[in-house]
């Protein structure tokens, strides 16, 4: 059975590695889908996300089930386009539950075919998001556990011209 997991991964954390590495346990094939969204402003540009969902692979062992690919659009047409019968969506509190459960009614009707498959977040990433991780990287805290290795670097490096910009306009500098 093929999968999807769409997410705007801008970037990826450890908490959406858990929930590729588990789906690549349930499921034959898992399509990391990098959601390119018009009305979202993202830090990094859909082949920088996409690069480093590649390269964080490495830190869950680069399962060979799982690839990644670069789309925009209902999420749902996407996973009938590529034949996959389950969308991933993970669930960190009861929030994100409630939305979820919004978008997989709406998939449900626009597509019953495909089912979508919750994954709870392991306590440790249930506080965890990319806008937390870029808020402690503009603040220089530390993301040890937060991101993969492959992703420090580069979001310390783009949250670092953030905070420069920030200062520039409040005349800091």
């Amino acid at each position: 059975m093929k999968a999807c997991y769409p997410g705007t991964f801008d970037p990826i954390t450890n908490g959406h590695l858990d929930i590729i590495e588990r789906a690549s346990r349930l499921f034959d094939e898992v399509v990391v889908l990098i959601m390119v969204n018009p009305r979202k402003t993202c830090l990094f540009n859909s082949e920088e996300r996409k690069q480093m969902v590649i390269d964080s692979l490495k830190s869950i062992g680069n399962p060979q089930n799982v690839t990644v690919m670069i789309g925009s659009g209902l999420t749902v047409e996407f996973a009938r386009k590529i034949g996959a019968s389950v969308i991933i969506r993970g669930i960190r509190a009861v929030s994100d539950y409630e939305y979820e459960l919004g978008q997989a009614t709406a998939n449900m009707m626009l597509a019953h075919e495909i089912e979508t498959a919750f994954l709870i977040a392991k306590p440790q990433y249930s506080f965890l998001s990319s806008s937390v991780c870029k808020e402690i990287a503009l603040n220089g805290g530390d993301l040890l556990n937060l991101v993969p290795p492959q992703v420090e670097g580069p979001l310390k490096e783009k949250m670092a011209k953030v905070a420069e910009n920030l200062k520039a306009a409040q005349g800091q500098i």
